[in-house]
């Protein structure tokens, strides 16, 4: 394991040790014996001549994974094109009641708030009875109806867009102006909507998904989930601003301490900033309310996502692995 040398210093002996590079292998064992080799039908076989071109390749003392020229493993965040995304639907308890709005904002039907004026309007019905109450619970094997149509189960679908600029956080803007549906429109048939929201000119990492369970956690404040912006400021950051906001801004009647602050470049300007609040424009508000302005705002992540080999404008589906980790929490 060590090397000695004349002072008595002990140094760490290399695991490998090759001056030159591997040439074949030994014709006879240590013992002298001739090494043995067989063909696959039990007769012997000469030995291949080593012809000297495998030299060349330098020993790196690990045995590679798998043979060159080998089919190289698939990519699991790949999909095809007849099936963009598969998710294993999560088991559900059939004797476990949820509310009727739950149940038609999971579907796809609407959101929550809309499931509420369509029930008062009287044309949701359950087992053939008009559901006229705000508060009344269903099966997942009841017979959910909406306008006489049955209404599905969608699966699940979770997209992580590269939001770009000039978008804005909705599903429908009334001014026309580009939104972040417009652009996974093509991604699948579901109706799926962002979670949370980004300023118009605020790029970054945006979720999105027709997983309302998962919605709700993801923009609830008790749930403390980090998000990481990179921000550039019209000007250096003086350090007496510095120490203010580490020592908390009051926004709203609330004090907000970001997690992290650092200065990922050589000069003042850039700045790294992780936090967990959730209230609008918090970032901006924050060095605005010592005198700044943000040039370029980016979260470059959200809830551990990250925009990794996703370039500005595209889009990926979550792997599995990832939807799990969101599920259990592990923000």
């Amino acid at each position: 394991m060590f090397d000695s040398n004349n002072e008595g210093e002990r140094r760490p002996r290399p695991r490998f040790h090759r001056e030159e590079p591997m040439s074949a292998r030994p014709r006879f064992r240590r013992d002298g014996e001739p090494r043995p080799r067989f063909s696959s039908d039990g007769e012997s076989r000469p030995r291949r001549p080593f012809d000297g071109e495998r030299s060349e390749r330098p020993f790196s003392g690990e045995r590679p994974r798998r043979p060159f020229g080998g089919k190289p493993k698939r990519n699991n965040n790949v999909y095809s094109a007849h099936k963009q995304q598969v998710y294993r639907e999560q088991m559900e308890d059939p004797t476990k009641p949820i509310r009727l709005n739950k149940y038609l904002a999971n579907a796809g039907i609407c959101s929550r708030r809309e499931a509420d004026d369509f029930i008062q309007a009287g044309v949701i019905t359950v087992n053939g009875q008009v559901a006229d109450s705000l508060g009344v619970k269903v099966l997942p094997t009841d017979d959910i109806r909406f306008h006489d149509q049955p209404v599905r189960r969608e699966r699940k679908v979770y997209i992580l867009l590269n939001k770009p600029k000039n978008t804005v956080t909705t599903t429908d803007d009334p001014q026309e102006r580009n939104t972040v549906i417009d652009i996974v429109r093509s991604a699948c048939a579901e109706r799926i909507y962002p979670v949370g929201r980004l300023d118009r000119n605020t790029t970054g990492v945006l979720l999105l998904t027709n997983d309302g369970d998962l919605a709700a956690k993801l923009t609830h404040p008790k749930f403390r989930k980090k998000k990481i912006y990179a921000v550039t400021l019209d000007r250096e950051l003086d350090e007496i601003d510095e120490a203010i906001i580490r020592s908390g801004v009051v926004l709203d009647d609330e004090r907000i301490i970001p997690d992290a602050l650092e200065f990922p470049k050589a000069d003042r300007k850039h700045i790294g900033l992780e936090i967990h609040s959730g209230q609008n424009r918090v970032v901006r508000r924050i060095f605005e309310k010592v005198g700044y302005k943000v040039v370029n705002l980016d979260r470059v992540s959200f809830a551990g996502l990250t925009k990794k080999n996703v370039g500005r404008g595209k889009w990926r589906f979550l792997t599995p692995k990832e939807v799990a980790y969101l599920q259990m929490g592990n923000f």
